[in-house]
């Protein structure tokens, strides 16, 4: 083949690239309409939660064609992101790629705050991790649009912030659009909290993403309509209505809707409030993952690894089939109307219908509302005994107030039915407690191959510039796979990291965990050379801050070219709230240096 024949067959090549990775939106007699590769595409989606999972990449996506789901939204992009794009195109299937813009205040999906009016770097660093997500993955064909942001302005207290943050994202997407002219973008807002912040101020957006649950996306067109606004909108996160919108309480603790509700809300509310609008082009129902929190019975797919309504129902939505098999049914679900102290046994009114007449387990669990962001998400087991024909009792725990109390019923089809109530427990000694935290179960890992970490190292300290963090460091391992690469590229001056809990907060959010038990906290260390010195350890919030670490403690060592395990005893300290997990300081001797960490535990 000479010169001009390879040159030929490369045209056709990058030609054929360009035109399968192209999606355009245009109107028609009235309705706006979303075209990939010049052929019409409804938004059949999900948001997908699996993005950390590689090695079941397959799995997922040939389930979600099983569902006859055709494209998936993620928040923002990881080392994962090339594969997982690969698998989504060999099975059909695009992609929303998000662009993740950081939230203002703490909300409902973070503890972040971000101060969009002083912080000119952050916003910088927004800016290019935006314009790079768009050069790295433009040309991939499984790209559908480029989602930015999500709810934003909804985590935002001033109007100052909101028109600083508007007018980043403008200069965002004019420059998205300048590198990638084959892809519209769109940007993500709680309900209708944009919509007038976009239309003063980002008139680059091509597609308005709004979250919205239960029968309120049925009113979005007419929001829209209200504004004088003609631009499209997908809903970006749809189900069953969410607990902040929830009006009815028992004991205090919002009612949860019922598993019929939850699929009731996506297989009929899909056809009744998404399908028939003229300028909806789809939806993603939230949200294909698995959980075991507070979130996880209410709108995730599955719970504790098994099929949830919200599953089917996606199906039924997307491809009009019921179930293979019914999640089991419980009709009855209550537990006595008064305050009882905390271990009693407290008999369970219980009525169950299986439509395959399968055999059925069961499981009681709950869930305490109060405290810090992660304690509210916690779902924790009940011991409870009995069975079917002679009823069940479960074990109140011991806690103090209002819990949630779950019931969980599994089918041998690996469906899970769940029914929740309340009921106020009382118990003195828990109610004396000063930090609600989370419970950690003991041995408690700080650092273990650097896969879902209970701290985030974001509490950089003295000449932080010069510091770079590698969480999966695979050139000297003590154990397992990955280690801590701690590295600091400046010849003077000193240094730290604090491991924290919420990140980026340095004692205004309640955080942590309780490690009440623990006597002891170890760690395995080692420096790229001799002669580096450092100080490591636990705590670092002080109690001049609202939320304190309720212990410090840490060890001056020389650190050796090889691992060495260090251990402080805690026997006697107060663990009942360290949200500083591990803490490490050290100063360069005259050249840069490397310190590595692994294996970080309290037990």
């Amino acid at each position: 083949m000479n010169f001009k024949q390879n040159y030929i067959v490369l045209s056709i090549y990058f030609f054929c690239f360009c035109i399968n990775a192209q999606t355009t939106i245009h109107k028609n007699d009235g309705k706006w309409n979303l075209n990939v590769d010049g052929k019409p595409f409804e938004v059949k989606g999900v948001t997908f939660g699996y993005d950390k999972d590689v090695e079941n990449y397959e799995t997922y996506f040939e389930n979600l064609n099983f569902l006859g789901v055709n494209t998936i939204r993620l928040w923002a992009t990881n080392e994962n992101t090339i594969k997982l794009l690969d698998v989504a195109d060999s099975y059909g299937i695009k992609v929303m790629l998000g662009i993740w813009m950081r939230h203002g205040r703490p909300g409902m999906e973070d503890d972040d705050s971000f101060d969009y009016i002083k912080d000119k770097e952050g916003m910088e660093d927004m800016y290019r991790n935006a314009i790079k997500t768009v050069e790295t993955y433009k040309n991939h064909p499984a790209v559908l649009t480029w989602g930015i942001g999500n709810e934003v302005y909804l985590n935002m207290t001033t109007d100052a912030e909101k028109e600083a943050y508007s007018k980043l994202l403008e200069r965002i997407c004019q420059d998205i659009k300048k590198t990638d002219s084959n892809h519209p973008i769109t940007s993500v807002e709680a309900w209708t909290f944009g919509l007038d912040w976009w239309g003063k101020f980002v008139p680059s957006i091509d597609i308005y993403g709004l979250n919205s649950y239960g029968p309120g996306a049925n009113y979005l067109a007419g929001e829209l309509e209200k504004k004088g606004i003609d631009k499209p909108y997908i809903i970006t996160e749809f189900g069953v209505t969410g607990e902040w919108d929830i009006k009815a309480e028992k004991n205090g603790i919002k009612i949860e809707p019922s598993d019929q509700e939850k699929y009731d809300a996506i297989a009929k509310g899909y056809h009744d409030w998404i399908k028939n609008k003229t300028n909806c082009l789809g939806v993603y129902v939230f949200h294909y993952s698995n959980g075991n929190n507070f979130i996880s019975p209410w709108l995730l797919t599955h719970h504790r690894g098994m099929y949830r309504p919200q599953y089917w129902a996606i199906r039924e939505a997307y491809t009009g089939n019921k179930p293979v098999n019914s999640i089991p049914e419980i009709k009855t679900f209550q537990l006595p109307d008064s305050k009882v102290k905390s271990q009693t046994w407290i008999p369970v009114t219980l009525e169950v219908f299986d439509a395959e007449n399968d055999s059925l387990d069961f499981g009681f669990y709950y869930n305490q509302r109060t405290g810090s962001r992660k304690r509210r998400d916690q779902v924790n087991k009940l011991d409870f005994r009995g069975n079917m024909t002679d009823g069940f009792e479960v074990l109140l725990p011991k806690e103090d107030g209002a819990i949630k109390v779950y019931v969980n019923v599994s089918d041998t089809f690996n469906n899970v039915g769940i029914a929740s109530t309340s009921i106020m427990v009382l118990d003195e000694k828990a109610k004396l407690k000063k930090y609600l935290v989370p419970k950690a179960k003991l041995p408690f890992y700080v650092y273990k191959d650097g896969n879902d970490l209970p701290y985030a190292p974001s509490g950089y300290m003295g000449n932080y510039k010069y510091i770079s963090i590698d969480l999966k460091n695979t050139e000297y391992v003590h154990s397992g796979e990955t280690s801590i690469k701690i590295s600091y590229n400046y010849d003077h001056d000193w240094y730290g990291v604090g491991f924290v809990d919420p990140a980026n907060d340095w004692g205004e959010i309640l955080g942590g965990y309780d490690i009440t038990g623990a006597e002891k906290f170890s760690f395995w260390a080692k420096a790229s050379k001799k002669e580096v010195s450092a100080t490591i350890g636990f705590g670092l919030i002080d109690k001049d801050k609202p939320f304190p670490d309720t212990a410090k403690k840490s060890i001056e060592i020389k650190l050796s070219t090889k691992w060495k395990k260090y251990t402080i005893k805690t026997k006697n300290l107060d663990l009942s709230c360290i949200r500083s997990g591990l803490v490490i300081f050290s100063s360069a001797n005259r050249a840069s240096q490397d310190i590595y960490i692994d294996d970080v535990i309290f037990e």
